[in-house]
């Protein structure tokens, strides 16, 4: 069976598609279209997905979409008998609800000529992210838990997973949402564009829990049971029509505190002022609360289930800092993050669900080199097409066909103080650079946080940078010893070894980390596996490759950002492309 999941008309748009069970192929919008988050119509992912399988529209025999406008009806109908919305809210859900019943049309637009007989499914938003995340899983029985903004009228789901099959028992209802008090606050603190609530977990270990009880007036975890509840004064969600629209795809969101926060915490924060000890305070504020009511949670599914396996999706599952603590401060003793836990990862969600509801047999996939890949001869042209800007830069191309000899040079590079581009297979699924699709550094260079923030991501100066390890090598250098294939967890470095590894190292001692493995990205192991031996260090420094624009897909992407940047060398599969003034000794 061909099924085809979707996340359409809301941000970060994206297709996967299932053939027969395994997961083949998933991409999100933005990275074809380059706009970030990209909300809409997925008809470039959804084109790529099918042309990467040898398939067309034809062959496709479910459409799988992570939201259902029938869910939940009963308890949208008892708030609104409470709580009377606005016209201008009412009349907006009922265009987005339009839009999202339009994907026949849409197909028909995007692929004109090609006849349609899949049957459209509706999925259920918050079952879609569990499934994102339990059937990769591997776990026969599994908690799982999703925890987000808003999906089909929810912001938390949680059930079962067992042989095969979800079980949802319970849910956190509109207008109570974790995701919706860290986005409002995210807001607060000047940070206004859709998805910035990473910088406010990244702001937070430079400042001190001051203010932990004002804002518990705002959220507390449930006294009784499972779940958590806003206090809706300090919101304006519920009761006034927020806007969401997006402008070439790029979504906006309307802010979503009200103005007793203000009269609370004092003026919010003009997105150009400067960043204070007070807003780091905040900011550290605002991360303790978050993960009092998340573990709370968690504990609370702990008692009513009988195992110690957990699966976690859902945009709150991207807080890499509070998945961290899960082993440490629940009994959960085994935890898979989804790779995508936001929005996007509803697609694979989407799909693996309609898959069991057709009593498909799913196959576990924890790859998430699972996007566009590009041939050495494909690379050539693009380098070709390309020469005269490549000269005009003083830059030099090299094709180096032997691996061993290629990874020797690029580690030597990383080991020398430069800064590498390292395009290579299979684009990653998810929100980060996973070794493919990255930039890579010495980590042990004290100065190199600044270095590539200032002259390469220009971007703000707290931003921090991702280790990765050797897998084997984690329990030698992180005070747990965890598996984490997406940097999905922030984890504690061990005190004698933080000097060693400055540039990856929080400001708290804690680094974000991706284990790698010869199994999953045998290249990327070896790049690792080489650093060490030169620098005694089974650890490079990682980040996205991409200057405030989405992750590169295509070799021209990673090549326009190298030559527009202060880029040292960027390895596109076997090719090099070097500054003349950067070499290798």
């Amino acid at each position: 069976m061909i099924v085809l999941g979707l996340n359409a008309f809301h941000a970060d748009s994206a297709a996967a598609l299932l053939v027969d069970g395994r997961l083949v192929a998933a991409v999100e919008e933005e990275r074809f279209r380059r706009i970030k988050h990209w909300a809409g119509f997925p008809s470039q992912a959804i084109d790529w997905c099918l042309s990467s399988a040898g398939l067309s529209l034809k062959d496709v025999d479910v459409i799988a979409v992570n939201t259902d406008p029938k869910a939940g009806r009963l308890a949208r109908a008892a708030y609104s008998v409470r709580h009377l919305p606005s016209p201008a809210m009412v009349l907006d859900r009922l265009r987005a609800r339009r839009k999202r019943m339009s994907i026949e049309q849409h197909l028909a637009v995007a692929f004109p000529g090609q006849v349609c007989r899949a049957r459209i499914r509706p999925i259920e938003h918050h079952l879609a992210h569990l499934a994102s995340a339990y059937y990769p899983s591997g776990f026969d029985r599994a908690v799982a838990l999703s925890v987000d903004g808003f999906g089909d009228f929810a912001s938390a789901a949680w059930g079962v997973g067992i042989n095969g099959r979800i079980a949802v028992d319970g849910k956190v209802r509109f207008p109570h949402s974790l995701g919706v008090f860290y986005q409002a606050l995210t807001q607060y603190l000047g940070f206004p564009h859709y998805g910035d609530e990473y910088k406010v977990m990244g702001l937070a270990p430079y400042g001190r829990p001051t203010q932990v009880e004002a804002l518990s007036k705002l959220v507390q975890p449930a006294t009784r049971g499972i779940g958590f509840a806003l206090d809706t004064r300090y919101f304006r969600h519920h009761r006034e029509r927020i806007a969401y629209d997006w402008e070439d795809g790029s979504p906006m969101f309307d802010r979503l505190y009200s103005r007793e926060l203000e009269a609370l915490l004092g003026p919010a924060r003009d997105p150009k002022a400067a960043l204070t000890q007070q807003h780091m305070d905040l900011a550290r504020s605002v991360q303790t609360v978050f993960e009092e009511c998340y573990l709370s949670m968690i504990n609370a599914l702990s008692k009513e289930y009988d195992t110690d396996a957990l699966v976690v999706a859902g945009g709150c599952a991207q807080n890499s800092v509070a998945n961290g603590l899960i082993t440490q401060r629940t009994p959960f003793k085994r935890v898979y993050v989804a790779a995508a836990g936001y929005d996007a990862g509803g697609a694979v969600g989407a799909a693996y669900a309609a898959a069991a509801l057709h009593n498909e047999a799913v196959v576990p996939e924890r790859s998430a080199y699972l996007g566009p890949s590009y041939s050495d001869d494909q690379i050539a042209q693009e380098l070709e097409s390309h020469r005269d800007e490549i000269e005009a830069a003083g830059c030099t191309v090299a094709h180096q066909p032997d691996e061993s000899l290629l990874i020797a040079d690029a580690a030597k590079r990383i080991a020398a103080g430069q800064v590498v581009g390292w395009f290579q297979g299979r684009l990653e699924w998810g929100p980060r650079a996973l070794g493919n699709r990255s930039i890579l550094a010495d980590p042990r260079r004290a100065d190199m946080k600044d270095i590539i923030n200032q002259k390469i991501k220009r971007r703000e100066s707290f931003r921090p940078f991702a280790p990765s390890i050797l897998r084997e090598a984690v329990a030698d250098w992180f005070e747990q010893d965890e598996d984490v294939p997406y940097m999905s967890m922030v984890l504690p470095i061990r005190a004698a070894r933080r000097e060693q590894i400055p540039a990856v190292t929080h400001v708290d001692g804690s680094g974000r980390l991706q284990t790698v493995d010869a199994e999953h990205n045998p290249r990327y192991a070896a790049l690792i596996a080489e650093f060490a031996r030169l620098a005694g260090v089974p650890i490079v420094l990682n980040t996205s490759f991409n200057e405030n624009e989405p992750v590169v897909c295509r070799p021209v992407e990673a090549l326009q950002c190298m030559l527009r940047t202060e880029m040292d060398v960027v390895f596109l599969g076997n090719w090099c492309v070097s500054r003349r003034a950067a070499s290798a000794s």
